[in-house]
C-alpha cells in the first residue's frame, strides 16, 4: 500500500501561485507533447488559462507538433527557432504569462535518450532558470524497465515531483506505475488512456489497486 503516493489536487495547486509553471520530461516516443495538451485541455475544463513553452528546440518537427496542439486548443504558444536556448524559450513564456496574467505556463522539453549527459544538463538549467512549480516525468505504462531507469535517471539529475503514464489503458499489469512511485517517491498524477485530448485521467490509487487485485 506505501508504495503508491497519493498525489495532490492539481487545480487547488494552481490557485496557489501565478503564473504556476509545469515542465515536463522524458524520452522521445513517450506521448510527451500530446500528454501536455490533455493537461492544457484539462486546466482549460477547469478555468485555468494556459501557455506552452516550445522548449524542446532540437527535435525536427516538435515545435510544429506543439504548435498543432495550441492552435486545436486555441491557446498561446511562445517558440524560438531551432537550436535556439530551451531555457531563453520557457522564460519568454513566463514573462509572457506574468504579462497577461495567464495562469499556467507548461513547458515541452527535449527527449532524447537519458543516457545523454548533455540533455539531463538541459534539464537542469531549464530548471534552474524556470523554478518550476511542478516538474512530471512522462512515460509509457508498457515501458517497464526502460521507464523505470529513465524515471530513476530524470529524478537523480532534475528531481521530478510526479509521473504521468501513457497508454495506461493498453497495459493490464500496472507495474511501472507502481516501480515509479517507488523509485522517484513521487505520485503519479495522471493516466494517458487514448489518443483524445479528453483521455487523461487523475491517478486514483484505490481504483488501481482494485483494478489489480491487490
Amino acid at each position: 500500500d506505501n508504495l503508491l503516493i497519493e498525489p495532490d489536487d492539481i487545480i487547488s495547486l494552481v490557485k496557489e501561485k501565478q503564473p504556476f509553471v509545469f515542465v515536463f520530461f522524458g524520452i522521445n516516443g513517450t506521448g510527451k507533447t500530446t500528454t501536455i495538451a490533455k493537461v492544457a485541455n484539462f486546466l482549460l475544463k477547469n478555468n485555468i488559462s494556459c501557455v506552452l513553452a516550445a522548449s524542446d528546440t532540437f527535435r525536427a518537427a516538435s515545435i510544429e507538433q506543439l504548435e498543432h496542439h495550441a492552435s486545436k486548443l486555441k491557446i498561446k504558444i511562445i517558440k524560438h527557432d531551432y537550436g535556439a536556448d530551451p531555457a531563453a524559450v520557457a522564460f519568454d513564456a513566463i514573462k509572457y504569462a506574468k504579462a497577461h496574467r495567464i495562469n499556467t505556463v507548461l513547458i515541452d522539453t527535449a527527449g532524447r535518450m537519458h543516457t545523454q549527459e548533455n540533455l539531463l544538463k538541459e534539464m537542469g538549467k531549464i530548471c534552474r532558470v524556470t523554478d518550476p512549480d511542478l516538474k512530471i516525468f512522462v512515460a509509457e505504462s508498457i515501458a517497464g524497465n526502460d521507464a523505470i531507469q529513465q524515471a530513476r535517471s530524470f529524478n537523480d539529475s532534475v528531481g521530478i515531483d510526479g509521473s504521468i503514464l501513457t497508454k495506461a489503458d493498453i497495459d493490464e499489469k500496472g507495474g511501472t506505475a507502481i516501480s515509479i512511485s517507488y523509485v522517484t517517491k513521487r505520485p503519479i498524477l495522471f493516466l494517458g488512456t487514448g489518443q483524445n485530448y479528453e483521455d487523461i485521467e487523475i491517478f486514483d490509487k484505490e481504483k488501481f489497486i482494485q483494478e489489480l487485485g491487490l
